[in-house]
């Protein structure tokens, strides 16, 4: 039997594990009965070794090959939900108000259980695949935690590979690229300080609102005037608060939040540069005072060339080459598998989740469908990586 026709064969049982992990989401570091579900399967399947709180609450399994070997791959998949309502009323929607797998991380859990499962049936290959459930993606930095937790050395992983379902992609189509794919994703806060007043006096005013409203303005130039246009950037202000309760009343101090997003280190040094003095002089105009408080958040995800170009090669022996998209344009999103691919080479995959609702929206829902695709995509990096002969 092939692998696929193993899979598709073995895809409502994964189904399962995918549905119940959805019906009980957990977010962030909080993923312990998910954890524990993973860590029961893998010893269930007879994997090697189980190891968990990695990371915190990580968990890897470790599963050895019919012949011993020195090389290793390490296969990834993240664990947490998100602080969302869900609407679907799918009969295994959330059991959890205000949390639901809205990004499809039930279902990278799921497969990468169910390649786990064949990897141990089948032991086709020669060496050590390291499977990597991880804990909060979804903002906690949950990669981050494993590679400083010394994951990468512990266990001899010398490669690395993600992968994540993407909406109005065509169901099990690839999409992939060497270098940058998704962005840099930081936070900042912006206080302004002014003087409140009357709203009738304006002139015995500092207005803050107004200041404000021409820092957010004074903003957008950074990319449209500071950067490179054949670069990307998003300078994005999202909220707008002034501590003002009353319809004639100036606020004396105004607060901005937001988020910028970049592809390569110069300009994200570059923006954050450029906002610090955007922000104060704007300020300083109006007889101000304001200031930045820049957050770095998850670096730039960056596939390595040559672990890129096997990617493809392996996506295309699973669903065909016209299906698998070598070149597709980065995506200003981000994703702490950026923190494994800074530690080792690899490659992180997108794989088309088809015609559903758009991923973080209470309406999603992951494609089940798309299992025996995600598994057997797993398996055939491991046994291209660490052939028999």
């Amino acid at each position: 039997m092939g692998i696929i026709e193993r899979f598709n064969e073995l895809q409502p049982e994964i189904a399962e594990w995918r549905r119940d992990i959805h019906s009980n989401p957990e977010l962030l570091f909080d993923v312990h009965r998910t954890a524990a579900l993973v860590a029961e399967k893998l010893r269930e399947f007879g994997v090697d070794e189980v190891v968990e709180g990695i990371g915190r609450t990580g968990v890897v399994g470790v599963i050895k090959g019919k012949v011993a070997g020195d090389k290793s791959i390490g296969l990834r998949a993240d664990m947490d939900a998100l602080p969302i309502e869900e609407t679907t009323n799918l009969p295994y929607s959330s059991k959890v108000p205000g949390k639901m797998h809205a990004c499809g991380h039930d279902g990278h859990t799921a497969m990468l259980l169910g390649a786990a499962k064949y990897f141990t049936e089948t032991r086709n290959f020669a060496g050590t695949v390291v499977v990597i459930f991880q804990p909060a993606e979804e903002g906690g930095g949950g990669g981050r935690e494993m590679v400083e937790d010394g994951m990468m050395e512990r266990f001899n992983i010398e490669q690395v590979y993600g992968m994540h379902n993407m909406p109005g992609t065509p169901l099990g189509h690839f999409a992939v690229r060497p270098g940058p794919l998704m962005a840099a994703t930081d936070t900042f806060d912006i206080d302004i300080e002014g003087q409140g007043g009357h709203a009738a006096m304006p002139h015995d005013a500092i207005d803050t609102t107004v200041v404000g409203a021409h820092i957010v303005l004074a903003l957008q130039t950074i990319v449209s005037r500071n950067v490179d246009p054949l670069k990307s950037a998003v300078v994005s202000v999202t909220t707008f608060h002034t501590e003002g309760q009353a319809y004639n009343v100036l606020p004396h101090t105004t607060k901005l939040t937001g988020t910028v997003r970049t592809l390569v280190p110069e300009v994200r040094e570059q923006v954050e540069k450029r906002m610090k003095g955007v922000v104060e002089n704007t300020a300083h105009a109006f007889g101000a005072k304001a200031q930045l408080r820049y957050i770095k958040g998850y670096p730039v995800t960056v596939n390595s060339v040559e672990e890129t170009a096997f990617a493809v090669g392996v996506a295309g022996q699973v669903v065909g080459d016209e299906q698998v998209i070598a070149d597709t344009p980065p995506v200003m999103g981000g994703e702490d598998f950026s923190y494994m691919l800074e530690a080792r080479p690899g490659a992180f995959v997108f794989v088309g989740n088809g015609d559903t609702a758009a991923l973080h929206n209470p309406a999603y829902d992951f494609n089940d469908e798309l299992i025996p695709v995600g598994c057997s995509y797993w398996v055939r990096l491991a046994e291209e990586s660490l052939p028999l002969a």
